[in-house]
C-alpha cells in the first residue's frame, strides 16, 4: 500500500500518492501552522495566511473547485456561503486581487485552501496581495498541503464538513470532533445571509468586458425592458449582464410577497423576473418556494403569465416551485470547464457552475416541465423550460464570471422572451 503523504495524518487511502512539496513561501518558518480537519477524521497540515493569529477555527462544508483562473470572483461569490473552498490548481494568488474582479461586497467563503501561494501578485490591476486581502476580510487560508489528495478524498467520500484553524491549543482529536459536530449544507436556507433586505436598482454594466454583435452572432434589442431581480444571493456580473442588454434593473428581496410581484407587473412597473443565484439548501427556502408557486402556477395576469429566468439556487427554486424534488450531489459541480448539452438545439456549450444540489429529472417531467439542458459529464438535469409558459431556467452560470461565454445567448433569449410573451426558443 502506497503511503500517505507526509502533512496527511489518514486511516487507509490507498489510492492517496505522495508528491514533493512547493518550496517554502518567504518568512514560511515564521508563518503559523493551520489544520483542516475533515469529520472522516482526517488532518491536513500546512501553514496559514490571511486571517492567521485571530483564533479562528471555522467549521463548514469543504468543496473543491476545478477552474484555473477567477479566484477572486469564487471568493466573493455568495452561492459559496457556508462553505470552506478547496482550489485545485497548482498556485494562486499570481495577480493578486483587484476591486474590479469582485461578485459581491465581501469575501463569501468560510475559508479557502491552496497548493501554493504565489510569492508574487503581478499584474497591472492588481491592489492587494491575496493573503491580505483575506485578512481585511478576517478570511483564513491553509496553503502547503496536497490538495490533489484532499480533492480525491472529498470526490470519493463527497464533500463533507471540515474545520479550519491555526489554533494551537486544539488537538487534532478536538478539531475533528468541532468538524463532526457541524451541521450538514442539507435543510439549511443560507439565502437569508446574502439577499439584500431591501429594494435598489443596479445600472452597471459589462463595459469593456461587453461583447460585440459580431462575436455572438445575436443583434440585440434597441428598446429597454425593466427586469425585477430576485436577489438570493446574486453575483454582480449577472446583474451586468442584464443591465448590459438594455434593461433597467429592480433588486428586490427574496422573500418579496407575490401578490406585490404580481401587482407591480400588472401596473406594468416590470417586463420579466430573474431569480437568481445564491448559497444553501434549496428545499429550505420555504418562503420563496411557495412565492414562485403563485407567480409561476397561479392564475396569470391582466398582462398575461410572468416572463421568468432563473440561475443556479433560481433554477432549483423554480423546479420546486412547480412540483419537482431536489437531491444533494456527492461532490456538486463548481468550476468554469462544465459541458453543457442543449436539447433543444443539440449545441454543446463550456460552462460555469456552482451548486450542490440538481433537481429531479423524474420528477420534473411528472410536474410538466420540458428538459431543456443534461450535464454531459454525470447526466444531471441542467436546464428546464415550460411549454405553456414563458418560464425557463439553467443550472449553471451564463454570466461567466468566470468563465467562457457559450451560454450568453440565454441572457439574450430572456429577453426576447419578455419582448413576445411566448416560451422560450433557443433556435
Amino acid at each position: 500500500m502506497l503511503s500517505a503523504p507526509p502533512n496527511v495524518a489518514m486511516r487507509t487511502r490507498p489510492y492517496l500518492v505522495p508528491m514533493p512539496g512547493p518550496s517554502p513561501l518567504p518568512h514560511a518558518n515564521a508563518a503559523p501552522a493551520c489544520r483542516l480537519a475533515l469529520a472522516d477524521g482526517t488532518i491536513f497540515t500546512g501553514i496559514g495566511f490571511g486571517a492567521t493569529g485571530r483564533k479562528l477555527a471555522v467549521a463548514a462544508e469543504v468543496v473543491f473547485n476545478t477552474a484555473m483562473c477567477g479566484y477572486q470572483e469564487a471568493l466573493t461569490d455568495p452561492s459559496y456561503t457556508g462553505q470552506i473552498l478547496v482550489l485545485t490548481t497548482p498556485m494562486v494568488g499570481n495577480y493578486g486581487t483587484s476591486p474590479e474582479d469582485t461578485e459581491s461586497r465581501k469575501v463569501q467563503v468560510a475559508g479557502l485552501i491552496v497548493r501554493e501561494l504565489s510569492r508574487i501578485a503581478s499584474n497591472y490591476r492588481n491592489t492587494q496581495d491575496l493573503s491580505s486581502y483575506l485578512a481585511a476580510h478576517n478570511v483564513l487560508g491553509l496553503a502547503e498541503i496536497d490538495t490533489r489528495a484532499l480533492t480525491r478524498i472529498l470526490r470519493s467520500c463527497g464533500v463533507m464538513s471540515g474545520i479550519i484553524s491555526d489554533r494551537a491549543d486544539l488537538s487534532d482529536a478536538q478539531l475533528v470532533a468541532m468538524a463532526k459536530a457541524a451541521p450538514s449544507m442539507a435543510g439549511q436556507n443560507l439565502v437569508t445571509a446574502v439577499g439584500c433586505t431591501s429594494g435598489q436598482t443596479w445600472s452597471e454594466t459589462l463595459g469593456d468586458w461587453s461583447l460585440a454583435p459580431e462575436m455572438t452572432g445575436i443583434t440585440r434589442p434597441s428598446g429597454r425592458k425593466r427586469v425585477l431581480a430576485l436577489d438570493c444571493g446574486a453575483k454582480s456580473n449577472i446583474l451586468r449582464n442584464l443591465a448590459d442588454r438594455n434593461c433597467d434593473v429592480a433588486v428586490i428581496p427574496h422573500d418579496t410577497p407575490a401578490a406585490e410581484i404580481r401587482r407591480k407587473f400588472e401596473a406594468g412597473q416590470f417586463d420579466g423576473l430573474f431569480i437568481s443565484n445564491g448559497p444553501g439548501d434549496p428545499a429550505a427556502v420555504a418562503a420563496t418556494i411557495s412565492m414562485l408557486r403563485d407567480v409561476v402556477s397561479g392564475p396569470d395576469t391582466s398582462r398575461g403569465p410572468i416572463p421568468t429566468f432563473g440561475i443556479c439556487l433560481g433554477h432549483q427554486l423554480l423546479g420546486l416551485a412547480i412540483g419537482a424534488t431536489t437531491f444533494k450531489l456527492p461532490f456538486g459541480h463548481r468550476g468554469s470547464n462544465q459541458p453543457v448539452k442543449n436539447l433543444l438545439t443539440g449545441k454543446v456549450e463550456i460552462t460555469s457552475q456552482n451548486h450542490g444540489f440538481a433537481v429531479d429529472p423524474a420528477s420534473l417531467q411528472q410536474a410538466g416541465g420540458e428538459a431543456t439542458h443534461i450535464h454531459l459529464n454525470d447526466g444531471t438535469l441542467a436546464g428546464f423550460r415550460l411549454k405553456n409558459k414563458p418560464v425557463f431556467c439553467v443550472q449553471y452560470h451564463p454570466e461567466a464570471s468566470p468563465g467562457p461565454h457559450d451560454s450568453a445567448y440565454l441572457f439574450d433569449a430572456f429577453v426576447e422572451m419578455m419582448s413576445t410573451g411566448a416560451p422560450v426558443q433557443f433556435a
